[in-house]
């Protein structure tokens, strides 16, 4: 499993329901991906939910890299580079991934939770650490799904989670409204541990 997130923030005053017109008509296109495990549209509004800013920032779930590949490589993200530039584009090895309490819902939100692994400590310890967090994240009410990822390049953990509702408060990170998920490939993704 791979993770991947590009994150394209928008001036202060522009018109989201741009942004909400394009999700309605360009999503429905993914929803029959090969090897797409699952895109969470996201977006953040500038005032809401502690946005500081407008961000569109959809969310990837892929079930090899292949299928990411002609994702980056074909006509859907050159949509992206021709309507907003070339984003940078995050991604992750995955490390776990499982579906929560609420999986058969249709998620309304998403949290985002990146934390470096501390460079004095062991990366193993720090990996064993986050897969634990997220045993407890699966458990709780309103999660659907939940994926942790690591860049080695950086050392930096990502905490992906989607809710049916509103993300409790008690949780870290960033959060998005999420507008459309595909998951053509869902049962596809692994559950667990990735190795």
């Amino acid at each position: 499993m791979l993770a991947m997130q590009y994150r394209i923030t928008l001036p202060a005053d522009y018109d989201m329901r741009i942004i909400r017109r394009r999700v309605e008509t360009k999503a429905p296109l993914l929803d029959d991906l090969s090897g797409l495990g699952l895109k969470a549209y996201g977006i953040r509004e500038r005032g809401v939910d502690g946005s500081p800013v407008h961000q569109y920032a959809p969310f990837y779930l892929w079930t090899a890299p292949e299928a990411m590949n002609r994702f980056l490589w074909g006509p859907g993200f050159q949509g992206i580079i021709r309507d907003f530039g070339r984003p940078s584009v995050e991604h992750w090895q995955g490390l776990a991934f499982e579906r929560g309490p609420s999986a058969g819902a249709v998620p309304r939100t998403a949290t985002r939770h990146a934390t470096p692994a501390p460079a004095a400590a062991d990366p193993a310890a720090a990996v064993e650490d986050a897969l634990a967090r997220l045993a407890g994240r699966t458990r709780k009410d309103g999660v659907h799904t939940t994926a942790l990822g690591i860049d080695p390049r950086g050392w930096e953990l990502i905490h992906f989670t989607l809710w049916e509702g509103s993300a409790p408060p008690s949780e870290p990170g960033d959060r998005y409204q999420v507008l459309h998920l595909s998951t053509p490939d869902l049962d596809e993704l692994p559950r667990g541990r990735q190795w």
